[in-house]
Formats: C-alpha cells, sequence, structure tokens
C-alpha cells in the first residue's frame, strides 16, 4: 500500500490530513499520469459527495488538473458509480469522486476512475504518488492558452438514472420502498430512478445540509430505516452510503440483509436464468461462512479474495465473473457496472422481489448466517504497522483459531480506509465467540496501544 493511497483511494479529514494543497498537488499529478500520452486535450470529469468540504477540495482538484493543460468538468453531486459510467460514456480520459463514502462529515477522499471507468491499478497509483512526493518539480507546468479550462455539466444525473432505469426489466409497480438516502449523494438521483420505476417510495435521510451525511442514516445507521420500514408498512428498506456505491435492505419484518445475502440472492438468480458465468460468484474473507453453505447448495462457487472491492473485481475481470462484493454492501455486477454502484443494486433486488412474489423476509431467510462478532480497536498508522509485525500477537491469533478449529474462524486484520484494527470471530456457538472476540480486543490493545 502506498503513502497517499489506501484500498479505496486517499482519505483524510478534510482540511488537515486532506488538504487542498495535496488534493492540488493529486490532480495536476494524476492528470499529467493519465493524459500525458494522449493526443489531444485531456479531459477528466469530477463528482462529489453532499458533505461541506467537497466544494473546496472540487476546485482545489480542478486547478490541478488545469494547470497541466488538461480540462476540468464539474458534474456537481453525483454517485460515486455514476462517475465510473459516465467517465466512458463521455469520452473522458479520467473520472475524480471526492467523496469519504460511508465515513464522518469531517472525513474526505478522492477517489480516481480511468477511462475505462475502473479505479486505478496500483502501479498508476504508485506513480502519481512519485510525482507527489519525490518528482514534483518533473511535471511540466502549462502557461498561457495551454492551461485549461472549467466547465460545468448538467445532464448527467439524467444520464446516469437513464442507465438503471433501462437495465430493469418492465417496473416496479405494486412495491412499497423506503429508501435511506444518508443525506448523501443519492438523495435526488434515488427519488427519479424510483418515481420512473414506478415504486411506492418513502425517502429518509433525503435532506443534506453539507454536515449530516452518514449522521444516524445511510448503510451504518439502520436503526431508522427498520423503524420506518415497520411504521409505513413496506415491503422492503434500502439503506446507501454516502455515496451510494453500498447498499444494504431491511425486510418487511425490520430485519437486516446485508451484502452477504444480497450477493446470495443475486447469484442464485442468475444462475437459475443461465446468467451465471461459471457458476461462480467472487466475495471477501469476511463472507460468512452460512453464505458458502448455501452457495454449496445451490450449484454456486464461491471465490473469497482480500478485503476490498478493488480486490473482488480485481478476480472478477481476471476470470470473467459476472457478480462479486462484500459483506457491507459493495455489490459489483460487471454487466451493469464497473464498480459497486447501490443504486443499481436496489433496483435489480426489488425487480427479483417483485417477479419473486415473495416476502423479502422470505428471500433472506433461504441464507442461514453464522453469528458473526465484529469488534473494532481503535489505533494509529503506527500501531496498525506493528500490528502486522508483532509474531506474539499472530501467535495469539494462531491459538483462538485453533479453539474453534472447524466450527468457525477468527480474521484480525488492519482497516485499509480508517485507523482501525478489525476483529471478526464467527461460529455456530454465540456465547464462545463473543468471549474470545473480547479476549482478542483487550490482547491486541495491550500489545499494540500500550
Amino acid at each position: 500500500m502506498g503513502k497517499l493511497f489506501g484500498t479505496d483511494g486517499v482519505r483524510g479529514v478534510a482540511n488537515a490530513d486532506l488538504s487542498c494543497e495535496l488534493a492540488l498537488d493529486l490532480g495536476r499529478a494524476a492528470a499529467y499520469v493519465l493524459t500525458r500520452h494522449t493526443d489531444h486535450r485531456a479531459k477528466i470529469i469530477i463528482g462529489c459527495d453532499t458533505r461541506v468540504s467537497g466544494d473546496m477540495l472540487v476546485n482545489a482538484m480542478a486547478a490541478g488538473i488545469c494547470s497541466v493543460g488538461a480540462d476540468a468538468v464539474l458534474l456537481g453531486v453525483m454517485p460515486t458509480p455514476s462517475i465510473a459510467l459516465l467517465v466512458k460514456q463521455y469520452g473522458a480520459d479520467a473520472g475524480v469522486v471526492i467523496s469519504a463514502s460511508h465515513n464522518p462529515v469531517e472525513f474526505n477522499g478522492i477517489k480516481i476512475f480511468n477511462s475505462e471507468g475502473y479505479k486505478l491499478a496500483d502501479a498508476i497509483e504508485d506513480e502519481i504518488e512519485s510525482y507527489i512526493l519525490e518528482r514534483k518539480d518533473a511535471i511540466e507546468l502549462k502557461t498561457g492558452g495551454e492551461i485549461g479550462s472549467v466547465s460545468h455539466r448538467e445532464d448527467c444525473v439524467d444520464d446516469y438514472v437513464d442507465h438503471i432505469v433501462n437495465s430493469i426489466e418492465g417496473d416496479l409497480s405494486g412495491l412499497r420502498v423506503v429508501f435511506d438516502c444518508a443525506n448523501g449523494a443519492s438523495y435526488e438521483c434515488a427519488k427519479r430512478i424510483f418515481s420512473r420505476l414506478k415504486v411506492d417510495a418513502v425517502f429518509i435521510g433525503d435532506k443534506p445540509d453539507g454536515r449530516n451525511i452518514n449522521a444516524g442514516v445511510g448503510s451504518t445507521h439502520l436503526d431508522h430505516l427498520q423503524k420506518a420500514v415497520l411504521e409505513y408498512g413496506a415491503d422492503i428498506g434500502i439503506a446507501f452510503d454516502g455515496d451510494a456505491d453500498r447498499c444494504l435492505a431491511v425486510d418487511e419484518l425490520g430485519n437486516e440483509i446485508d451484502g452477504d445475502m444480497i450477493i446470495a440472492i443475486f447469484a442464485n438468480y442468475l444462475r437459475r436464468r443461465g446468467r451465471l458465468a461459471h457458476d461462480t460468484c467472487v466475495v471477501t474473507v469476511m463472507t460468512n461462512l452460512g453464505f458458502m453453505d448455501y452457495c454449496k447448495k445451490n450449484g454456486i462457487q464461491a471465490v473469497r479474495t482480500a478485503v476490498g472491492d478493488r480486490y473482488v473485481l480485481e478476480e472478477m475481470l481476471r476470470k470473467g465473473y459476472v457478480i462479486g462484493g462484500e459483506q457491507s454492501g459493495h455489490v459489483i455486477l460487471t454487466d451493469y457496472c464497473t464498480t459497486g454502484d447501490g443504486e443499481m443494486t436496489a433496483a435489480l433486488l426489488l425487480q427479483i422481489l417483485k417477479q419473486s412474489g415473495k416476502k423479502a423476509s422470505e428471500l433472506a431467510n433461504e441464507i442461514q448466517k453464522y453469528p458473526q462478532i465484529l469488534k473494532n480497536v481503535r489505533t494509529t498508522n503506527a500501531g496498525k504497522q506493528a500490528f502486522k509485525e508483532d509474531e506474539e500477537l499472530q501467535g495469539y491469533i494462531e491459538a483462538a483459531q485453533q479453539e474453534l478449529f472447524d466450527t468457525g474462524r477468527v480474521l484480525v486484520r488492519v482497516s485499509g480506509t480508517e485507523p482501525l484494527i478489525r476483529i471478526m470471530v464467527e461460529g455456530r456457538d454465540e456465547a464462545k465467540i463473543a468471549a474470545i472476540a473480547d479476549d482478542l480486543v483487550n490482547k491486541v490493545n495491550e500489545r499494540i496501544n500500550k
């Protein structure tokens, strides 16, 4: 992992870790690396979520892009997956998203897509970093008429909405759905999409003010959605995160339908239609053992990767698989998009629900999940590195796995996007895995946060 780029772009506290100066440098270096071999005036589109720091960083990024002779096209507030889609549709050389996804308002981030709508390869990110950290003077800055320009595009929401609506078979009339937009980037697009699909829709978390993104709403805070589904007698509830690249759901009884369940429902639906390439889906090491049992029963192969939707996508592209994702609600459907797309996921889930004639709880209950305990230990970057190097701690984790043997599993890893060490313990005996998880939290704190 580089010094600036994590598993999902560059992240940090806006105007502190992620300063205007860094955003300008990233814009300049990214534009230079990604467009220097083009034989035309390069164009880079930029979108953002609703957080208050977005305008500040968008403008800094645009200034960097223009300084090397590329044009910046500002799309305004747009979901992350829309940038991945439109970068290719608009013939742009790259796409940038200013967003910190599900994180609180004080954070922001910069994510870059190439001209085909895919996240940048590690080697490209490394090259961009090298120009920022070591070779800044090697970038040729333009002057006079060669400086790039900034423009705005107003039709981008319609173009993205058209893509999703046209991907769905028929309409979704007859379904009553509560949507939680996390006061984020989906608040406008979702209303247009599901209105055109004739959903009887109720919206919450749809009044962003720049400071309330992800604040007690969205895919990381399902309690408001669960209450709303019961209050309105909805068939299902859908929750997006701040940049709408992930989607979780709630059944008509208020029970969570997580990413594992959604991927399982999709994979079996595609398999029955003969559209599940190689009868295989791609998931991560965090995926519940109950998901693996479900796949075996239904003739589906499940391939596991490291945590992070970029690793899921790499495996999908390498082998030609069409569906993959994460428990957190990142679902990648390569027949429709090049990255996780919460609104596309929601639309397809609603299509399957309507066509099945079943209740959401009936679809979800086909996947019997193992109890799973997730805990986070807050630390520093130095603590994350110390964790990787601590052999005694690794031995303690291995002993915990041996205690469970074949009745469960233990996974302890550093977060790629936050200052956390994540602990997951899974197994049939909930009391036992809870005790093991508590022991691991204490041990990690003892060894790392001395």
